[in-house]
């Protein structure tokens, strides 16, 4: 099994704590506009999807046009209130570092954000400074096809110059899972989060990863592990 040369994030639900808010904000605006939603059901079904995709799937289900208006009112929405409700995921700073200076392994960001919002979410709880110009958005790079699609992983190991087998990905949701472990990767799953469902865990193994954490402090002694590990 290859050597790990590059260690890939998600953003939000595995950096910042933000999935549970856009549930929040994403359920009351489609229920507004006339698909009855709650919060949990966003979590449970649509955790790791874009609202652009959330929105087609509801279209193709209530067989009638949502507006594309909702689009830029959730950023709206969300950006004010991130503004008081956004906190990093705990641990994430510390991981970092030891990544960066214990196991000397270059890292970044793969995610269905977009990059502004990305830059927005992490100068709000203080980690920009850590991800400056290691942002990968898929909605922008390479073929723009978001989770569970592999193609953002896949474009972000192409950048590197490596096999996706060289590459661990930390990953939250089971879209985001499925699109690393269809790119070839080794996939560590994430349920730290606020909005971690109790059966998160065993929806992320069935992916296909090879394990779960629910704390950021755990992720390089994991990825240590899987270097040793060989099937």
């Amino acid at each position: 099994m290859a050597k790990i040369k590059l260690v890939i994030f998600d953003c939000d639900g595995v950096l910042v704590d933000s999935e549970y808010l856009a549930a929040q904000i994403h359920a009351e605006l489609l229920t507004q506009a006339g698909f009855p939603t709650t919060e949990e059901d966003i979590i449970e079904h649509y955790t790791g999807l874009s609202f652009a995709e959330i929105l087609k799937i509801k279209e193709k289900t209530g067989d009638r046009a949502v507006s594309a208006v909702l689009l830029d009112k959730a950023d709206q929405i969300f950006r004010k209130r991130m503004k008081k409700d956004l906190a990093a995921i705990t641990g994430v700073r510390d991981c970092v570092a030891t990544i960066r200076e214990q196991l000397h392994l270059p890292y970044c960001i793969c995610s269905n954000s977009a990059s502004a919002n990305i830059k927005a979410m992490l100068e709000q709880v203080k980690l920009y400074d850590l991800f400056r110009g290691r942002i990968f958005s898929a909605p922008e790079a390479g073929s723009k096809k978001p989770k569970p699609a592999p193609d953002i992983y896949l474009f972000a190991a192409e950048k590197a110059g490596l096999d996706p087998k060289q590459c661990v990905v930390l990953e939250d949701s089971v879209p985001g899972a499925k699109a690393a472990v269809a790119a070839g990767m080794r996939v560590v799953g994430f349920t730290g989060g606020r909005h971690a469902r109790a059966r998160l865990s065993g929806d992320l193994m069935e992916t296909g990863v090879e394990t779960t954490i629910a704390r950021q402090s755990d992720f390089p002694a994991t990825i240590r592990a899987l270097d040793k590990f060989q099937e």
